[in-house]
């Protein structure tokens, strides 16, 4: 059988901790900043864990 290749998109969005956990990074701080109040952008900042029902999915997308 040949190996599992990791899907590169999701390799570039999906970072992982050193406990397994999937970090990723909040939707919707990419563009038109401009009309969107700071609350929002601020809001939009940082990384967030990735949701319960996706990982196995993302893993599997990963090669974990």
């Amino acid at each position: 059988m040949p190996k599992q290749k990791t899907h590169k998109g999701t390799s570039k969005r999906i970072r992982v901790t050193g406990s397994g956990k999937l970090l990723r990074e909040k939707a919707g701080k990419r563009h038109l900043l401009e009309k969107k109040s700071s609350k929002l952008t601020r809001r939009l900042s940082g990384t967030v864990e990735v949701a319960k029902n996706d990982v196995p999915r993302l893993k599997k997308l990963l090669g974990l």
